[in-house]
């Protein structure tokens, strides 16, 4: 006896496997992987370390402003909406120039000129905490080598950064200032 099935019977196990299978929720989609890791922000970038002749650096930033007080006159070299980097004052009652920078080192600031380069001490400033100056005699030679030093001097201080400033105007007439 030979048996036959009929298409329904045939189609049953594929029915009933959609059958079955449809009652099943469908698989969740995998969850999106996570965004990559954001890149860590560079550094500000570093000035470059000053190398070779002094006289070739390029200046600081600012530009030099001459003004008077009731204490005496002041040339102040910084940029525009910054505070002073520098500052050149002459103390009337002693008679003494004030130079002072921005800072808390107490290692000696070296100025640089083309004809002199000497180490000077410093003591923390009485007007600002965050400021150091060292006092010099009006007659000092050493501020006529920052008046007349051709185009620029420097301030250097362990701990700081260095200062090339353009030897402008304002800084003989403070000196001047001091003096009469």
């Amino acid at each position: 006896m030979r048996h036959s099935l009929s298409p329904a019977a045939l189609l049953a196990p594929a029915l009933l496997a959609l059958t079955v299978g449809g009652c099943v929720p469908p698989a969740a989609a995998p969850a999106p992987p996570p965004p990559p890791p954001r890149p860590a922000p560079a550094p500000a970038p570093t000035p470059a370390p000053l190398a070779g002749d002094w006289r070739d650096w390029p200046l600081t930033p600012g530009t030099w402003r001459y003004g008077r007080d009731g204490r005496g006159s002041r040339a102040t070299f910084g940029a525009d909406g910054g505070g002073a980097r520098l500052t050149l004052r002459c103390d009337t009652a002693s008679r003494a120039m004030l130079l002072s920078r921005s800072g808390q080192s107490r290692q000696p600031l070296t100025v640089r000129t083309t004809s002199t380069t000497r180490a000077v001490p410093v003591r923390q400033s009485a007007g600002q905490a965050a400021e150091v100056e060292a006092s010099l005699p009006a007659r000092d030679p050493l501020l006529d080598a920052m008046a007349f030093s051709r185009g620029r001097f420097v301030i250097e201080q362990p701990g700081a950064p260095t200062l090339v400033v353009p030897a402008y105007a304002e800084i003989g007439r403070v000196i001047e200032d001091c003096r009469a």
